[in-house]
């Protein structure tokens, strides 16, 4: 029998990598390696979804102030000071770092701080010049940002130096119109950022609703964020007083940070795995059956880096799934469907589900569609107004989608994924009495549909 130096190395400490060498080890006898070039927690943790999410809630307090006079407070609020902020927030994703590293000290992981190159089935050379065989190895190096090679790239920032600029800038142009974009031009704008966003295609946030994303795009627009579609960058220059981007058309303007956030790409260069015989494809994804395993059986891998579902919940549950069939004999796959998703974009979009567009390819579809001024904000005198909408179908009567655009929407969409995911028909949403006075009321309040399609 050949004797390895571990029955599992996982290649990318990020939330599916960590998760997957946490329940393994956690399998009594199980020896599990876990390599990470960079730092402990991936792209949610550092880079991504948790630094964000901590700079929208920043950005949305000089509204809340503006609510508060409304309301009767004697409300103000001076400057933002960024250095204050960046270096609290430095110090929680060091705290979040810490706490991923203990848990994996503390289920038996063996941490290497090492870039880790796969040299066969059941090798792994790291950049320290060690060497290490394994039963079996598991991808889980994520996704990176993809600029496209446009001259004067080198002069844009991407969502990774985001959270560490060395001061906000006063005029910041955004390229890109997925949520990552569009949440950083609702962030950047919540503090006080002149904010113009260029997206070649006709709206922002494709593959989301037509309706909900359009909802949600004139809502930005309605708070000063500059929304040009059909534009894209020719070039960047420098200029003395910041960087000058030409547009297709030959218009300039100039800003003082380009941030391109143009999708992300699977992060498998130079890991040698086409050299070992695992399929990628064409945008470099590792490709993997059901099981997360690879066409190499010894090599499994999880998470963005097989550009499945790209959200750190399902990345986790793939891992987590991986482990189980392997080390516990539990054959577990994860289903990719009826996933919730929220863009933290200023309003909110939850959605979970078909959309209209999907749906309605499907067959006869009920649209139950409201939008309305929430209470909180029409006391305020705001002209916000939120958006919940219901796709049913018209044979089987069950809620195939839901989209909520507004406040809260990320938290909403949570309880009405349970309800979905278990096959709940309209009529099951009817005979729910409403939660008064709430705003989530609306899901269960709408009799007729807007329209069937």
């Amino acid at each position: 029998m050949t004797q390895f130096d571990y029955d599992l190395f996982v290649i990318g400490g990020g939330s599916g990598g960590v998760r997957a060498a946490r329940i393994a080890a956690a399998e009594g006898g199980v020896r599990v390696g876990l390599a990470e070039e960079s730092r402990m927690g991936g792209t949610c943790v550092i880079r991504g979804c948790v630094p964000k999410k901590i700079m929208v809630n920043a950005s949305a307090f000089p509204h809340l102030v503006q609510d508060a006079r409304a309301y009767g407070w004697d409300a103000r609020i001076g400057e933002f000071d960024w250095s204050r902020f960046r270096g609290q927030l430095e110090a929680e994703l060091d705290r979040l770092e810490g706490a991923y590293r203990g848990t994996l000290k503390n289920a038996g992981v063996t941490i290497h701080d090492a870039r880790a190159t796969v040299v066969d089935a059941h090798t792994v050379v790291l950049s320290t010049g060690e060497r290490f065989t394994t039963k079996h190895i598991l991808i889980a190096t994520g996704g990176w940002p993809f600029v496209p090679d446009v001259p004067g790239r080198e002069l844009a920032v991407t969502s990774n130096e985001m959270f560490h600029l060395d001061q906000l800038p006063r005029r910041a142009l955004i390229v890109g119109g997925g949520f990552i974009a569009c949440e950083f031009a609702g962030i950047l704008n919540g503090l006080g950022v002149q904010v113009t966003q260029w997206y070649r295609g006709e709206q922002i946030l494709r593959g989301f609703d037509d309706e909900a994303r359009g909802h949600v795009a004139k809502a930005m627009i309605a708070q000063g964020i500059d929304i040009r579609v059909n534009t894209d960058v020719a070039r960047l220059d420098r200029t003395e007083t910041g960087i000058r981007a030409t547009a297709l058309d030959g218009a300039t303007t100039e800003y003082d940070l380009v941030l391109y956030a143009t999708g992300r790409k699977p992060n498998t260069a130079g890991l040698g795995l086409e050299g070992v015989g695992v399929a990628l494809d064409r945008d470099g994804a590792v490709k993997v059956d059901d099981w997360s395993q690879t066409a190499v059986p010894s090599i499994y891998a999880v998470g963005d880096v097989t550009n499945r579902v790209n959200l750190t919940p399902v990345a986790i549950r793939e891992g987590h799934a991986f482990a189980y069939t392997v080390f516990r004999g539990v054959p577990t796959k994860f289903e990719h469907k009826s996933i919730a998703s929220a863009v933290f974009t200023q309003p909110e979009l939850g959605t979970v589900g078909l959309t209209e567009e999907e749906a309605k390819a499907q067959g006869p579809v009920e649209v139950y569609s409201a939008t309305f001024r929430p209470m909180k904000t029409l006391f305020a005198g705001r002209e916000d107004r939120m958006l919940m909408k219901l796709l049913v179908s018209q044979t089987t009567r069950k809620v195939l989608g839901c989209h909520i655009v507004g406040e809260g929407a990320g938290e909403m969409i949570q309880l009405a994924a349970v309800a979905i995911s278990m096959g709940a028909t309209k009529e099951d949403f009817d005979r729910t009495v409403a939660v008064h006075p709430t705003a989530a009321e609306e899901l269960v309040t709408m009799r007729k549909p807007s329209r069937v399609v």
